[in-house]
């Protein structure tokens, strides 16, 4: 899917996205939401809906850094793009005790604070260049786009494919 230009481009994924999520999350069953999967490492479906509530917080410090002018660590303070493996076990590691109903609840905060922060933005300051902090030529629009609806779209994806190989073990002799 080509990234959003607009700023109602965004609003709109940002928003259809988000539900499209919400209405799977509402349908996986207590028993998937903790099970471990051996082909990713031992991720759960509740550590995908933690990672992508802690990904929003991400880019709010990089954006209110980048506001302010001051140093911004990208990805994440001690982490380089080429750490994520690292950077993403060490994340399931600090989020082990979070309950599922808590990383939900941590989305949704987050999900709101994106879409209230697309709403007080204009088209320029979404699109009109590169985000201050961001460290590339992205825009605030783009970065927004990929922690928000891109994240909730590859979220949905490994959920209904979770959803999928818990329904065939159940049919399994």
């Amino acid at each position: 899917m080509p990234a959003a230009t607009t700023k109602a481009d965004l609003s709109e994924r940002l928003a259809t996205d988000f539900h499209k999520l919400e209405a799977l999350l509402d349908t996986v069953p207590e028993e998937v939401r903790y099970a471990p999967d051996p082909e990713a490492g031992g991720t759960t479906p509740k550590d995908i809906v933690g990672h992508r509530g802690a990904w929003i917080d991400l880019f709010f410090g990089w954006y209110t850094a980048g506001q302010a002018g001051t140093p911004v660590a990208v990805p994440a303070e001690g982490y380089k793009w080429n750490d994520l493996k690292r950077f993403n076990a060490d994340l399931r590691q600090r989020q082990r005790a979070m309950t599922w109903d808590e990383a939900r609840a941590r989305l949704r905060e987050n999900h709101a604070r994106l879409s209230n922060l697309v709403a007080d933005l204009d088209n320029t300051a979404l699109y009109g260049g590169p985000m201050p902090g961001g460290g590339s030529k992205w825009t605030t629009g783009r970065w927004i786009e990929a922690t928000g609806p891109s994240h909730y779209r590859s979220a949905a994806r490994y959920i209904r494919g979770r959803l999928r190989q818990s329904t065939s073990q159940e049919k399994a002799p």
